[in-house]
């Protein structure tokens, strides 16, 4: 879907809005948000409506990717803009360079029904509203012997099997990390080791990969038969390859955490605290994990075996994902791009 097409959506929602509203006070009420705007559909109808309905008020819409939404708001100041949806990674380098405010929990009572690690990710800012996993996929088929360890991925069964995502990517500097622990180190303290065994697992690596539908690909072409992947492509993966899996790593997938924050300059708070405490509502959230659009992090919902298969869901699963230190990460990632960039000739 365009950006354009969820700037044509996001017009719409404000013009019902507006033609809905009263009295006068209630239509000059604006909460803005930045996000993605995936599934637009399925947020207008479970999120915007209900919530302009509820507020008496409009939302309106940046749209983009982490990277570009995250600049325009460092351009402003932190101003423009009254919620902000980031991934971790980037709500780190925002929380860093000063663009957020610490949330005022007394005016988000929803947080305390939250599975802990998305109540304060990141310390007293914004919560996540979902988590997700990066793991291992691998074509059931083809490989004999099950994956069951991050270390499997540098066999000598799986030479010229594997593509690894690229070093820019999400996934990316999580190999770095994964590396350093085989060598019984700490990337982030001494990455030599980790590029060691990078170079190590070379033999074994088709291609790096850029995209979720790049990946996708390379396993419908039977080029490879092993990736690193985001667990919300693993629906699209295996309706093209309906043999690949996920493997159950004994020492733990690698959460990817999303979150929702309020930037330092926005005009209408107390609106921002009653959309982030609306979106974490457990009904809203057990609706929206039905319906395909976000993994919950209310402890409280109940799915059945088929509706959790796409997720990132329950205590014990959420209790053994890895955590990403995006302080380390963020500051380390110059010198490791260009490190990985020499090996992968890139």
């Amino acid at each position: 879907m365009t950006n354009a097409h969820h700037r044509r959506l996001a017009g719409a929602a404000c013009v019902a809005a507006l033609l809905a509203a009263a009295p006068a006070t209630a239509q000059d009420k604006t909460l803005t948000i930045s996000w993605w705007g995936f599934n637009g559909e399925k947020l207008n109808q479970f999120i915007v409506q209900p919530f302009q309905e509820k507020c008496g008020c409009t939302l309106v819409f940046e749209t983009g990717n982490n990277a570009d939404r995250l600049n325009k708001i460092k351009i402003r100041g932190g101003e423009g803009v009254d919620v902000a949806y980031f991934t971790d990674g980037f709500s780190q380098i925002g929380i860093e360079d000063g663009l957020f405010q610490p949330i005022d929990r007394s005016k988000v009572p929803n947080l305390a029904g939250l599975h802990d690690m998305a109540q304060a990710p990141q310390g007293e800012y914004g919560p996540a509203y979902t988590i997700g996993r990066v793991g291992i996929v691998y074509d059931s088929a083809k490989v004999a012997s099950p994956i069951t360890k991050w270390a499997d991925l540098w066999r000598d069964d799986l030479k010229s099997a594997l593509s690894l995502p690229g070093i820019t990517t999400t996934a990316g500097p999580m190999v770095v990390m994964i590396a350093g622990e085989k060598a019984g180190t700490d990337a982030f303290e001494d990455a030599d080791p980790a590029f060691a065994e990078i170079e190590a697992i070379k033999p074994n690596v088709v291609k790096n990969y850029n995209t979720g539908s790049e990946m996708i690909n390379l396993f419908s072409t039977g080029e490879i038969t092993v990736s690193l992947a985001q667990d919300f492509a693993l629906g699209q993966l295996k309706a093209a390859v309906p043999t690949v899996v996920w493997a159950d790593l004994e020492d733990g997938a690698i959460a990817t955490l999303n979150t929702v924050n309020i930037p330092k300059g926005a005009a209408n708070v107390d609106l921002a605290h009653e959309f982030i405490n609306f979106i974490l509502d457990p009904a809203l959230q057990q609706t929206l994990a039905e319906n395909g659009v976000d993994a919950p992090v209310v402890a409280s919902v109940e799915l059945t075996p088929e509706q959790a298969a796409q997720w990132t869901y329950g205590k014990d699963m959420i209790d053994g994902l890895k955590r990403v230190d995006y302080s380390k990460l963020n500051a380390a990632k110059s010198d490791w791009i260009d490190r990985w960039n020499e090996i992968f000739g890139m």
